[in-house]
């Protein structure tokens, strides 16, 4: 019986342990959530900015062709860190379909990664998509990974994304991202994530990337034009293509570094629960293990009591 006391007294101690582990990381996760809350809320502003140029020029229909698209050539730009804006405007026949894939790094974020994963997979196959089909872009470890293992094409993958994103890291990786589509690594870019929707709640959402056509940049619910149906025309100065120059990159650049800014928020908030649940679980467990020490140990009692007060009837 001694044997088993001490078994449950290390196994009440670990569980403990683990307990303290688990409410701890469950601090750092919600600290983090709430940090980056408050990015988020701040640079909405700006995404809705940007989404509202957009649909104002989708409207006016220059990014179906109505302004002349003539991208720079490879050698004028790929030494200089500038991104070429009219190359997300050219169509072609779809040979390849490109997915970025938003995971994390690391584990103990519940079912996040498995979430996106398996959505991921379910996109490419309701496609009717073949591995050679695909290119997968990583971001995270967790997915590049993942689609490694499983025969599929990762050209390039980003792993150690910080937990508050910095817009200006998202640069290089966008325009790597323009580049592989002017090297027609793939015709049409898909961008694949776990939207935050509250903290107990994510939802995967596929956004397309490229080409940017008014068909995928969706509509502004602002926008007066969208209720009356009128139809936007612009005088541009410089010149229509020297506008697209520029807002097109801040367009791809806002949608992508929202993605990777939405699913961290997701990364935090799953993390949290999931070491919520531990910390809970621990709880219980310790619960039950000391429920079970006291019973034994008051057994233990029972019989020594007994044991002594046995002997003590065979003196008399």
């Amino acid at each position: 019986m001694g044997a088993s006391l001490q078994e449950i007294k290390r196994r009440i101690s670990s569980t403990k342990k683990t307990e303290q582990i688990t409410g701890a990381m469950q601090m750092v996760s919600t600290a983090k959530l709430s940090q980056i809350q408050r990015h988020t809320t701040s640079y909405q502003v700006y995404a809705r900015k940007i989404r509202s140029v957009i649909t104002h020029l989708a409207k006016s229909h220059l990014l179906d062709g109505g302004a002349t698209i003539t991208p720079r050539s490879k050698e004028s730009h790929e030494n200089d860190d500038q991104i070429d804006g009219l190359s997300m405007l050219v169509k072609r026949q779809v040979k390849h379909t490109g997915i970025v894939v938003i995971t994390s790094d690391r584990g103990l974020v519940g079912s996040y990664n498995s979430n996106v994963i398996k959505q991921t997979m379910e996109l490419i196959s309701e496609g009717n998509h073949s591995a050679k089909d695909i290119v997968i872009i990583a971001i995270g470890g967790t997915g590049a990974d993942f689609f490694k293992k499983r025969g599929f094409s990762v050209p390039f993958e980003f792993r150690g994304v910080k937990d508050i994103p910095k817009f200006r890291e998202t640069h290089q990786l966008v325009k790597k991202i323009i580049d592989m589509y002017d090297d027609e690594t793939f015709d049409e870019l898909f961008v694949c994530y776990n939207h935050f929707v509250n903290s107990l709640t994510s939802e995967f959402r596929a956004e397309q990337m490229l080409p940017i056509s008014s068909m995928n940049v969706g509509s502004d619910d602002l926008l007066a034009e969208n209720e009356s149906g009128f139809s936007a025309e612009y005088e541009m100065e410089p010149s229509e293509d020297a506008i697209l120059e520029v807002v097109l990159p801040q367009y791809a650049e806002s949608l992508i570094y929202g993605a990777i800014l939405d699913a961290k928020t997701s990364e935090h908030a799953s993390s949290s629960m999931a070491m919520k649940s531990a910390t809970d679980n621990a709880k219980d467990i310790i619960s039950s293990l000391e429920l079970q020490y006291n019973r034994a140990r008051q057994s233990a009692i029972t019989t020594e009591i007994t044991e002594i007060t046995g002997a003590q009837a065979a003196l008399d």
